[in-house]
């Protein structure tokens, strides 16, 4: 399997880039994202094949497609390493913690199902666990077979944080600077990283908005001197491996959905960087029959904008909401680079304009409209999206809803993907919204919504009130390669 940027580097018939060569990498020297050449199918056989398997050993059988250059041996035990009942032991009652993403029906109707698949059963409660720590493991694996270093740069807006820091905190020569926008996290998510005193892990509080973060981790990584010298990676959705091991679980929610592959399921997945969905994506490029993939967004609405619309317009950090759902305000997607490459059937160049003129003019327009950068729009049905949004007053409304009507307590983030599954929930369908974190994380409104205070797995009962380490800095870029310098020692 050898990759190529969107942008168009090891694009030529005769360069080859592997698996390993990216893993630790991030973007691509050309300020793209790496993509696999081709998409690898999965047939009938296989699907079939696949139902039996746990998820270590279904999770093995889609990465080895992609890590073509690890060992198969060294592959399996990786993933038998991440993927353990006692590593994803939160499960709520009633489900079973061996199955590492159980499916809970919420409701079922006139022959159509709504499934909520638990994604959120890992130490930081929170989707992202399910490749973060596969990541970390990777990652180890990576460095010690080259007695290597890595300093991993990111940014996050709630749980790729905390996620990252618990998979990587106490790794041999792995250290974690992690961007946060400063005040903007609810009480648990901020706790969560910011207690953390382990010495191989830095905070830094960002005096702006998630975007003004993720900028500039795109900017270190596109300085390729310094990202050379001081050996960064990154644990951003942008990393490939990232999605990689997002792609599993899509396989996983259907062949437990399904009981033969003539019958396809939709999924509804709550976006900001559109990385879990474009997961699903692949999976579908992949042949697994997905029917509709549908984009929940918040307030923060760009992504369900352009699958409206076909145009997309980032808001500038002014024009960023802070929201109930913050893990998803976000108006720079990161991720949907890959999808548009897809769109475009390929088109690096034209991939090249279109986010340069991101940076230049705000978006793009593939509307086909007078004036528009293209017509591609018309072509986004072929891939399954749709899209919808939900806006504080429906987020509280739905977790009363799912509450008093199927007595359980879903967090903000799931609470907007019920609400936009539902108005996309079509006859005879199976529609799995993918559970983002347990309401633990965003006490403050399932206070609000439900007047007590939100169930919270052992261990986490008196999270806020531990000691907090992390340092307050501005969006400057400088100051912050300074930061990392000091710290590296490189």
């Amino acid at each position: 399997m050898h990759y190529q940027s969107t942008r168009g580097y090891a694009s030529s018939s005769d360069s080859s880039v592997g698996f390993s060569e990216i893993l630790l990498g991030g973007l691509a020297p050309d300020g793209g994202l790496y993509l696999p050449k081709s998409y690898p199918q999965v047939t009938a056989d296989e699907l079939n094949a696949w139902r039996s398997l746990s998820y270590a050993d279904l999770s093995y059988e889609v990465l080895r497609k992609f890590a073509t250059d690890i060992p198969e041996a060294d592959l399996k035990a990786i993933t038998h390493k991440t993927y353990t009942a006692e590593v994803y032991k939160n499960a709520r009652p009633g489900e079973s913690a061996q199955a590492i993403t159980p499916l809970r029906t919420v409701v079922e109707q006139d022959g159509r199902k709504l499934v909520l698949q638990a994604l959120s059963n890992g130490p930081t409660l929170a989707f992202k666990d399910m490749a973060m720590q596969l990541l970390g493991n990777l990652f180890e694996y990576a460095l010690a077979k080259n007695g290597a270093e890595l300093n991993i740069f990111g940014a996050t807006s709630g749980d790729t944080g905390s996620a990252a820091e618990y998979a990587m905190r106490g790794k041999k020569g792995i250290r974690v600077f992690m961007l946060s926008p400063h005040q903007k996290m609810s009480a648990f998510q901020t706790a969560q990283m910011f207690s953390l005193q382990d010495p191989n892990i830095f905070n830094i509080a960002v005096e702006g908005v998630f975007d003004d973060c993720q900028d500039m981790v795109k900017a270190v990584s596109n300085d390729l001197e310094f990202k050379s010298r001081h050996k960064i990676g990154t644990v951003n959705s942008i990393n490939w491996a990232r999605v990689v091991a997002q792609v599993v679980y899509y396989f996983r929610g259907y062949l437990s959905a399904t009981t033969s592959n003539d019958q396809k399921v939709s999924f509804t997945v709550p976006s900001g960087n559109f990385g879990n969905i474009c997961a699903g994506h692949i999976a579908r490029m992949m042949r697994l029959p997905i029917a509709q993939l549908v984009v929940a967004t918040n307030e923060n609405d760009v992504l369900d904008e352009f699958f409206r619309t076909g145009v997309y317009r980032v808001r500038k950090s002014a024009e960023t909401y802070h929201t109930t759902s913050p893990s998803m305000d976000i108006s720079k997607a990161s991720n949907f680079e890959r999808f548009v490459f897809d769109l475009l059937g390929g088109d690096h160049a034209r991939v090249k304009a279109l986010f340069a003129k991101v940076e230049t003019h705000g978006g793009f327009d593939l509307s086909g409209q007078a004036g528009s950068d293209g017509d591609e729009f018309k072509k986004v049905a072929e891939y399954g999206f749709v899209s919808g949004k939900s806006v504080h007053a429906d987020r509280l409304q739905t977790i009363r809803k799912v509450e008093k009507e199927f007595g359980l307590t879903v967090d903000t983030h799931t609470a907007d993907g019920i609400k936009v599954a539902l108005e996309h929930w079509r006859e005879a369908e199976t529609m799995i919204v993918l559970e983002t974190a347990l309401p633990a994380k965003f006490n403050e409104t399932i206070q609000e919504a439900l007047g007590r205070d939100a169930e919270r797995p052992v261990g986490f009962e008196n999270i806020e009130a531990l000691p907090q380490r992390f340092e307050v800095m501005p969006a400057d870029v400088q100051k912050m390669k300074a930061y990392i310098a000091q710290h590296t020692g490189l």
